[in-house]
């Protein structure tokens, strides 16, 4: 069917626009004779008819759609017709989700040695156990501990963190499997407890609440060497402590036997984790959060979680001792009274150190009893000055950073003489000083309180406390680990946690 083309006219009802140029150049000018009017037409082809809805698509281009899509979603599309179904048992798609979901990087081919398909990782194995992904704390007690589960491979691995060996900080936290989950056949994933000198053998994991779970041996032979129980704690100290029964049997008779009996009955019961957050990050941090090992006295290394909460950081513990458990706030420091250190030969007076820190408690307290007797009384703060020390507030500090934004000059550091460090090898500058209260306790947690002590900040993956009352210093190291799935909901979410932590130990 030939048509008018209508060069810059397309459907005008007056024609083409070069005839209405001809008509119009005519009406000035006379057509030679023997001209005729021209008329173009073009033969146009009618234009393919596209598909209309997504059934018309090729399938190679509903398989790049669908793999777009979150795996929670494909099930429902399953469901809208037989050629979606169909095409959602593509192993591409599916491949997809499991890199992009879950971060399996590996060469899904090799499920074909198991005849097990990506779709059948994704669905039995990923996306079941996917809410006992992330940071938990184990149910032992005072004692705690950090398990980290993640997705590794074809497995999704449980691993608890042991500190490095006592005082060594600085070094790589040491992993030790729990649990892992693996899809060896198309039925249901396995389970298996990794505990134990025989190898892999059969466990079990049950979600009991949506923030919590539980893993229970189903062979807890395996868990016995042939030298009885006897052989296999000397084992335990071996390996994840580091040091020999002799060494520290005279010195931590109690708490030795505590640890044994722990070390014998948590692997053949069920053990119960409840999930933590890692801290999340504001704006203005003194440093960044995180987790950190540090020395504990006697008690050797632990595991702590440092937060921030306005003017005041928190250093709660995620590994124990059956003086202060796990989930308590080990270190309080007060981040709006800073401390400027005296010279290095006052420095390695405890007694000077000791009258500057105890002078900011004294004053404190001061505050605190004068806001009391102010509220009691209805009156202002106004109306009764007080004597203060020229301590540096949050909006002080502020102002005079963005005045001088250089970093704080480094101050130089040394431990007084009368101070014990089970670390020496410390640093001997710092950056920054804060007073702060750490938390002491007898054995079992009795008569619990709060005695002030110095926060130094050396950089941005070390710290330390000096205990005042305890003449002892602890020297805190950043753990460099990735942990993935353990960022919290919300902030509020995350204080929710730290108040939950302390109820599950006392």
């Amino acid at each position: 069917m030939a048509v008018c083309a209508r060069l810059c006219g397309v459907g005008h009802p007056g024609g083409c626009r070069r005839r209405q140029q001809r008509r119009g150049a005519g009406s000035e000018t006379e057509l030679e004779d023997g001209e005729e009017e021209e008329e173009v037409r073009i033969e146009v082809q009618p234009a393919p008819r596209g598909p209309r809805n997504l059934l018309q698509l090729p399938p190679e281009i509903l398989v790049e759609i669908f793999s777009c899509l979150p795996g929670t979603d494909l099930p429902l599309l399953a469901l809208v017709c037989r050629k979606f179904r169909q095409i959602l048992t593509t192993d591409t798609i599916w491949k997809r989700r499991c890199k992009r979901e879950y971060g399996v990087h590996e060469n899904l081919r090799k499920m074909d040695v198991t005849g097990v398909s990506c779709r059948e990782v994704y669905v039995k194995l990923l996306h079941q156990y996917r809410n006992i992904l992330g940071l938990w704390q184990p149910d032992l007690g005072p004692y705690g501990g950090l398990l980290n589960v993640v997705v590794d491979g074809f497995f999704i691995i449980g691993w608890m963190y042991l500190p490095p060996h006592d005082p060594h900080v600085d070094e790589p936290m040491r992993l030790k499997p729990v649990f892992r989950i693996h899809l060896m056949e198309k039925k249901s994933a396995t389970v298996e407890c990794m505990y134990g000198p025989k190898g892999p053998h059969n466990g079990q994991i049950q979600m009991e609440k949506k923030d919590q779970f539980c893993t229970k041996c189903l062979q807890t032979d395996y868990h016995r060497m042939s030298g009885g129980r006897q052989e296999e704690f000397r084992t335990w100290l071996r390996d994840d402590l580091g040091r020999t029964l002799d060494d520290i049997f005279h010195e931590h008779m109690q708490e030795l036997i505590l640890m044994k009996f722990i070390y014998i009955c948590q692997y053949d019961n069920c053990l119960t984790y409840r999930r933590i957050y890692h801290p999340p990050s504001q704006p203005g941090d003194l440093l960044k959060p995180g987790f950190f090992k540090g020395t504990y006295g006697s008690h050797g290394l632990e595991i702590v979680m440092l937060s921030f909460h306005g003017t005041t950081a928190k250093a709660t513990k995620i590994t124990g001792d059956p003086n202060v458990p796990a989930g308590q706030p080990t270190l309080e420091i007060d981040l709006a009274r800073p401390v400027r250190l005296p010279s290095l030969e006052q420095l390695r007076n405890l007694d000077a150190l000791s009258l500057l820190i105890l002078e900011i408690h004294n004053q404190i307290n001061r505050e605190q009893r004068l806001a009391g007797s102010e509220e009691e009384a209805g009156n202002s703060l106004a109306d009764h000055p007080q004597e203060s020390l020229p301590i540096l507030r949050p909006a002080e500090r502020e102002a005079d950073e963005r005045a001088d934004p250089q970093p704080p000059e480094l101050q130089s550091f040394a431990l007084p003489e009368e101070v014990m460090a089970r670390n020496e090898d410390y640093p001997r500058s710092c950056k920054m000083c804060f007073f702060g209260t750490g938390l002491i306790a007898g054995h079992g947690f009795s008569s619990p309180e709060r005695t002030p002590g110095l926060f130094i900040l050396f950089d941005d993956d070390r710290f330390g406390f000096i205990w005042l009352e305890l003449k002892s210093f602890s020297l805190y190291s950043r753990m460099r680990d990735k942990f993935q799935n353990s960022q919290p909901p919300s902030l509020e979410a995350f204080e929710e946690m730290l108040r939950a932590m302390q109820l599950w130990t006392t």
